[in-house]
């Protein structure tokens, strides 16, 4: 007979709803029969079967709102068959064919349908954990009486994310459900070998939330639990985590086989099958009669042969090389846009002081997140005073969780805010590097959504911070398509590139340069403006020789140049201002009239920024030159933290004087 549904849980559901909800448990079951005859007819490549599992997916959707946001895994299929996506676009998606909704670009459930308010996976788990927080914040500013669920693994809950996650969700009392399908083994790692809490539902003590452990083999008890959880976040009182206990009836996906797991297991587990469960419980109801249940299974049947038959003649997508870069980013209005005339002297530090403050004045959806940045006003008091004057709902003091904060600034900015990161250092920045590079920076190519947000990030060396406080790591970041990076000289350029980065419906590392803070001052329009991203800027014209930098190495350039000036140089400064996209054709035009170059930047010269504008010079104008490029850069050590050792030998500033000198007389 196997094991029945505890009729002990009350639920107030109508025959006629138990019935739909039976339909759609039943539902991703066939679903996934039907996928795996495709996969053994090699119609399709991989998949990751959530067979056994279906109640927790199909459960958990229905206990929701049709607005709470959700974050499945890979074995979630039931969100979305039973929040309504269509079908025919479904089976495309899931074949690999043109009309899906990635456009070949990801497989299975990497993607969102914002219009279903799902938000799909990336591979790296625990990624999403933070991101539910985002959205959580969002329904929390609004006063939205809204709710995010996101899925893990119990594999996952070893990763940092969900640690970050679970905790600043109880700091913030945000409205955020937990969801871990504990379905006995990570890969081939059984649960014993993964962690040694006998339930992982006790974890939620350690942060200061409501934990418990269910059946997830019980449809009815995931659907009771997970709408009490809703209701005590709709009300303010804060995130619950739920550990659903259940069992994966296929391997990891089918390739992985299930040579590993006892035999009596899944014995032990057919017994619970969800779908035969909830079958048996409305049978003893006397809800599903044989008539009905075939008239449910040839609806279903009918559904899922008529989408599938569609989706497998549909062809392979097809796109060209412009196609593809041209969704990398999203299209952004933001262009260079200077109005009025008057201006002040600024230092840098206030230039970039004066953005965020006019930001947050004109735009209620900007929102500062960051360590200590609220009544503290951030390490380098940059943010003081804003929380008395905008409130610590929009001036957010984080934990120390950098890859939490990031996630969730990706939940905001999907839900129409601007989050502003800062970073107490650039060198911390490496704790998000997986939600930078994975999350951040690929969403909108793999599936269309805009993520406007901002990092702030002090960055580089002159303080005497050492090889922790000083690194300049824009290098880490070139490589990776879907970022942007600006490194503002000057603080005309701090405040105008801040105000374009926030405004930018892309993800922007906005690089600023801690020695310059309070060293220097310029001219800044008192009004807001914007530079456009992507712009680069002449700021001395010359004839004998270009110097291409950005931060502070400008400066050194312009130290040099003006030294030079005095011996009848003229040495031509161009300063990149943004690093991606960098203005090549600004560069190249340079390179063009001067037929000299030197490439010039304060990080460490092995694999840094110079060496692939060096080598665009050389593809593109190698006919123009008189001498060969040259890089001048730090040395390639770790940033010491003596003054001497950091300025007169790390930096390349002492040596730059000679290379150029032998540029020009080459």
């Amino acid at each position: 007979m196997g094991t029945p549904i505890d009729s002990r849980r009350r639920v107030d559901l109508e025959p006629s709803r138990l019935l739909d909800l039976y339909f759609y448990l039943l539902l991703p079951r066939r679903i996934e029969e039907r996928m795996l005859k495709l996969l053994r007819q090699g119609r399709i490549g991989k998949w990751f079967s959530g067979i056994g599992q279906e109640a927790i997916a199909v459960g958990a959707t229905l206990a929701l709102q049709p607005d709470d946001v959700i974050l499945p895994m890979h074995r979630n299929l039931g969100v979305f068959t039973t929040r309504g996506v269509d079908l025919q676009r479904l089976f495309r998606q899931l074949l690999g064919r043109e009309g899906g909704f990635t456009r070949g670009r990801d497989r299975t459930f990497h993607f969102g349908v914002p219009e279903h308010h799902i938000i799909g996976m990336i591979s790296h788990l625990g990624a999403m954990l933070p991101v539910a927080d985002g959205f959580g914040t969002a329904f929390q500013l609004r006063g939205q009486s809204r709710v995010a669920l996101a899925f893990t693994g119990e594999g996952a809950t070893s990763e940092g994310d969900f640690h970050e996650a679970l905790n600043l969700a109880a700091v913030w009392k945000l409205p955020v459900i937990f969801l871990i399908e504990n379905n006995g083994y990570g890969l081939s790692t059984p649960t014993r070998e993964q962690y040694a809490c006998k339930r992982l539902a006790d974890r939620a003590v350690g942060y200061g939330m409501k934990g418990v452990q269910i059946d997830g083999n019980d449809v009815l008890e995931v659907y009771a639990t997970v709408r009490r959880a809703a209701d005590r976040a709709r009300k303010g009182q804060g995130p619950t985590l739920v550990e659903a206990m259940t069992f994966r009836m296929r391997g990891h996906e089918e390739a992985s086989g299930t040579q590993y797991v006892p035999r009596e297991l899944f014995q032990k587990w057919a017994r619970k099958d969800p779908v035969d469960r909830f079958r048996r419980f409305l049978q003893r109801r006397g809800l599903l009669d044989p008539t009905r249940q075939r008239e449910i299974e040839d609806r279903i049947a009918e559904q899922i042969e008529t989408a599938l038959g569609e989706a497998l003649q549909a062809p392979v997508p097809g796109s060209t090389p412009e196609r593809e870069l041209a969704d990398v980013y999203a299209p952004s209005p933001v262009r260079t846009r200077i109005p009025g005339s008057a201006r002040e002297s600024r230092r840098y530090i206030d230039a970039i002081r004066e953005a965020l403050w006019q930001t947050l004045e004109t735009d209620d959806s900007v929102v500062l997140m960051g360590q200590d940045i609220a009544e503290y006003g951030g390490v380098f008091k940059v943010t003081e005073g804003m929380a008395s004057r905008f409130g610590k709902a929009r001036i957010r003091n984080t934990p120390i969780i950098e890859s939490g904060a990031v996630g969730a600034a990706l939940g905001l900015a999907l839900e129409g805010f601007k989050p502003v990161v800062e970073m107490q250092f650039a060198d911390f920045v490496s704790c998000a590097f997986n939600q930078i590079v994975n999350n951040l920076a690929k969403t909108h190519y793999r599936w269309g959504a805009a993520v406007n947000v901002t990092i702030r990030l002090p960055y580089g060396g002159g303080m005497g911070g050492g090889p922790f406080h000083s690194q300049s790591p824009e290098a880490w970041f070139f490589h990776v398509p879907g970022l942007k990076m600006v490194a503002p000289s000057t603080p005309f350029d701090a405040k105008g590139l801040l105000m374009a980065a926030i405004e930018d419906p892309n993800p922007v590392l906005y690089l600023e340069h801690k020695f310059l803070y309070r060293r220097l001052r310029g001219e800044v329009v008192s009004e807001p403006y914007t530079l456009e991203i992507g712009k680069g800027n002449i700021i001395r014209r010359g004839t004998d020789l270009s110097i291409i930098a950005y931060g502070l190495a400008v400066h050194w350039a312009l130290e040099v140049a003006d030294r030079l000036a005095d011996q009848g140089y003229a040495i031509e400064v161009v300063d990149l201002r943004s690093l991606l996209p960098w203005d090549k054709e600004l560069v190249l035009e340079s390179v063009r009239r001067t037929n000299k170059v030197l490439v010039l930047h304060e990080a460490n010269l092995t694999g840094g920024i110079g060496a692939e504008i060096a080598a665009t010079i050389a593809e593109k104008a190698f006919e123009y030159l008189d001498a060969p490029v040259r890089r001048v850069a730090s040395l390639d050590t770790p940033i010491p933290v003596t003054e001497d050792l950091e300025k007169q030998i790390y930096w390349p500033k002492q040596r730059l004087p000679e290379m150029v000198r032998q540029l020009l007389e080459y």
